[in-house]
């Protein structure tokens, strides 16, 4: 067990504060705007403080191999951080879907968050994962995850980037991910397929009726409708994505580490 004033613990000191401040930029809820970045800062500090006196530290010593330790640990922490950040990037894609046919994709709005535009639905399908994230101590999840990859991903040694296992699996989580948003929207998506065809029918039948007008009011009542009865399977939906979420980080970290 190193002590608090062990200088020999220095150089790995930094290496675990730099994944941990790379994983915090990026990671959801912890890398938000509204956020100080000098609690950020403080935060990644002390969090790396309890790790490099828990953890077995390996004799390290500052030389070239020990920037590219440095690097290596600025990709891992951003890699593991966007791996999570997906969780609330899959629900505005979905709400993406979602606006385009309510008519609502040009009514985009800034996420204060992230100082991004995202659709109407997306921030609304945004809050409601965020909510759950909170409520089921997701971000405690994170903070283990970023202390449990330094068992799978150590600090003197480089990561496995480049292998087979490691494209497999990106091509499968971006489609497992897809697949997911897709299913999130298709209830409500459906729905105005339908309200469509049934104004095309209205629109050949009673050519005088001008459907534009009338389409527009009626999709947004439906969906709205739709919407307010799809919000049980939503969180179910949510709580499948933030369980895969936990997987694909356990995989990635065992693939970047070798294991």
């Amino acid at each position: 067990m190193l002590t608090l004033f062990d200088l020999n613990s220095l150089p790995a000191f930094l290496l675990i504060f730099t994944r941990i401040v790379a994983f915090i930029a990026t990671v959801p809820i912890f890398s938000y705007r509204n956020i100080p970045n000098p609690f950020k800062v403080g935060f990644a500090f002390f969090m790396s403080l309890i790790m490099v006196l828990s953890i077995d530290i390996p004799e390290l010593t500052i030389d070239l191999a020990y920037v590219i330790l440095i690097f290596k640990e600025v990709l891992v922490g951003i890699i593991l951080g966007l791996l999570a950040y997906l969780v609330l990037s899959v629900v505005q894609i979905a709400g993406g879907f979602i606006d385009f046919q309510m008519g609502f994709a040009i009514a985009n709005v800034v996420d204060p968050q992230t100082g991004a535009q995202s659709p109407v639905i997306g921030q609304y399908f945004h809050m409601f994962a965020l909510l759950f994230l909170l409520a089921v101590d997701g971000h405690h999840l994170f903070i283990n995850g970023a202390f449990y990859s330094f068992d799978l991903i150590k600090i003197d040694q480089l990561i496995h980037i480049g292998s087979n296992g490691y494209i497999t699996t990106v091509l499968t989580t971006f489609t497992q991910l897809f697949l997911i948003a897709f299913q999130m929207a298709i209830p409500i998506v459906g729905c105005l397929f339908l309200v469509d065809v049934a104004l095309g029918i209205v629109a050949r039948t009673v050519p005088q009726l001008n459907v534009f007008v009338v389409g527009i009011p009626i999709k947004i009542t439906v969906s709205l409708f739709v919407l307010g009865m799809f919000m049980t399977l939503y969180i179910s939906l949510v709580q499948r994505l933030f369980n895969y979420i936990i997987e694909i980080l356990e995989v990635f970290m065992r693939i970047l580490g070798g294991v």
